[in-house]
C-alpha cells in the first residue's frame, strides 16, 4: 500500500490549484488546496505518495437510476465487499474495496442544499460543481498520488470536511457528470451511461423515493419536472461519449404495458475500443432474433427475446444485444450465457455464478442484471489487458 506524508498550513486565498514534482525516483508530491466550507478554515496541503497507474472508470447517469447497484455488481467482479473508509465520516459516499475505489461525484457540488436553493440552481448544473477540483483529483489520484477529497452531505445537505483518499488500482467515479469536462473525459480509460427511459424512471424513483424516503406523489413528480430540463442540457449529452450504455426502457412484449413491471433493456457497445470487444449473440456481426423459452428455460408471460445486431450510435460504430422479458429461474441463466461471446469470463458459468450470487439486487431477474454483470466482467479484462500492457511496456523500456 502506498505510504503517505501530509503537511497543512492555512491559506490565504479561495484559489485552489494543484502541482505534481516527483521528489524521489520512488513518489511523487502533490500540493493541493482544498475548499471546505465557510463555518471552517481553509488549508493547503501537501501530500507525498508512493507513485502507481491507476485506470480510471466513469460511470454516468440521473439520480436513482441503478448506479449504487452496478457498484455493488462491478466491486463484487474484482472480489470483496465495498464499504466506507473505516473510521472516517459516518456520511462519506466513498466506497472502497480491495482493488476499487468508488467515489460519488457529488462530493464536488461547490453548493450546499441552501447555496443552490438561493442562487435557483440544481446539482445537475454545471454551476453548482467544481470541475477544476474534479479534474485535479482525479488526475492525481490516477498518477498514484493521494487526495483530499470533500464530502458532500446528503443527509444535511451540507459539504463536510474532506477524506483522504489513497490510490486504489482502479477508481470508479460515479455520477452526473463523469464525461461532462473534456478534461474529466481524456483521463477515463473506459466509460459507461445508465439510460433509463422516462417511464421507467418515474416507476424507478416512485418506489425507491415513495417507499425509502417518504416522499409524496406530487413531490416526486414536480422533482422530475423540475430536474427535467438541465437533465436534457447537461446530463444526456454525455451517453454520446460513453464506451457502453445500458439503455432501459418499456417492454414491447405487452402491448400497452402500464406497469413497468417487464423491462427492455439494450447494451450499446463502441467498436473499436481499445482492450474491449462486443458481446455478441451466435455469431458476430450478424442480425439476429432468438426467442430461447421452452424446455431450455423457464419462463412465464410475456417469454423472453433476445436480439443482436450491428448499429450506429451517434456517429459511432457499435454492436446492440438487447434482452426484452425476464427470467424465471436464475440458474438456468446458463443455457444463455453459453450462447454469448466475448463474456470475458474466467470459467464456464461465471455470469450465471455472479448472478446467482446477488439475486437480491434489483434487476436480477432482467436484462439491468444482466447486462450489468457483463460490463463489470468486460471492464475486469479491460483492467488486466492494460496492467500486462504497462509491464510490457515497463520491460521493453529496462531493455533499451
Amino acid at each position: 500500500m502506498a505510504v503517505s506524508t501530509i503537511y497543512s498550513t492555512q491559506a490565504l486565498n479561495s484559489t485552489h490549484f494543484l502541482t505534481s514534482s516527483p521528489s524521489s525516483s520512488s513518489s511523487k508530491q502533490v500540493f493541493l488546496y482544498r475548499r471546505q466550507s465557510q463555518t471552517n478554515r481553509r488549508f493547503n496541503t501537501i501530500i507525498t505518495c508512493a507513485a502507481q497507474q491507476t485506470i480510471v472508470i466513469g460511470l454516468a447517469a440521473d439520480s436513482g437510476c441503478g448506479k449504487s447497484t452496478f457498484m455493488r455488481r462491478l466491486t463484487s467482479v474484482f472480489g470483496g465487499a465495498a464499504e466506507p473508509p473505516r473510521g472516517g465520516n459516518p456520511d462519506s459516499n466513498t466506497l472502497i474495496s480491495d482493488t476499487t475505489t468508488v467515489i460519488c461525484l457529488d462530493d464536488y457540488h461547490s453548493l450546499d442544499r441552501t447555496g443552490r436553493k438561493e442562487k435557483g440552481v440544481t446539482a445537475l448544473d454545471p454551476r453548482a460543481n467544481d470541475f477544476d477540483l474534479m479534474y485535479e483529483q482525479v488526475k492525481a489520484l490516477k498518477s498514484g498520488v493521494a487526495v483530499e477529497k470533500p464530502i458532500y452531505n446528503h443527509v444535511t445537505g451540507l459539504l463536510d470536511a474532506p477524506e483522504l483518499i489513497q490510490p486504489p488500482k482502479i477508481l470508479v467515479i460515479e455520477g452526473l457528470h463523469p464525461m461532462f469536462d473534456e478534461r474529466v473525459r481524456d483521463l477515463l480509460d473506459f466509460s459507461i451511461y445508465l439510460d433509463i427511459s422516462n417511464e421507467v424512471k418515474f416507476a424507478w424513483k416512485i418506489q425507491r423515493d415513495m417507499a425509502e424516503r417518504g416522499h409524496s406523489l406530487e413531490s416526486i413528480k414536480a422533482s422530475i419536472e423540475a430536474r427535467k430540463p438541465d437533465f436534457d442540457a447537461f446530463i444526456d449529452p454525455q451517453k454520446q461519449y460513453a464506451d457502453a450504455v445500458i439503455e432501459v426502457l418499456p417492454t414491447q412484449l405487452i402491448p400497452d404495458d402500464n406497469e413497468g413491471k417487464v423491462l427492455r433493456v439494450r447494451l450499446i457497445m463502441k467498436e473499436g475500443v481499445k482492450y474491449f470487444s462486443p458481446v455478441y449473440l451466435f455469431d458476430e456481426g450478424s442480425t439476429i432474433s432468438w426467442i430461447p423459452c421452452g424446455r431450455k428455460l423457464t419462463c412465464s408471460y410475456p417469454g423472453i427475446k433476445f436480439n443482436y445486431e450491428p448499429d450506429s450510435y451517434f456517429d459511432h460504430e457499435v454492436s446492440v444485444l438487447e434482452m426484452d422479458g425476464q427470467f424465471d429461474r436464475l440458474d438456468e441463466l446458463i443455457y444463455v450465457e453459453s450462447h454469448l461471446s466475448n463474456l470475458s469470463t474466467k470459467f464456464y458459468g461465471e455470469v450465471t455464478q455472479q448472478m446467482l450470487k446477488h439475486a437480491d439486487f434489483p434487476g436480477s431477474n432482467n436484462g439491468t442484471g444482466l447486462f450489468q454483470t457483463i460490463v463489470g466482467l468486460k471492464i475486469r479484462d479491460l483492467y488486466e489487458q492494460l496492467i500486462a500492457s504497462k509491464a510490457t511496456a515497463r520491460a521493453e523500456a529496462a531493455k533499451a
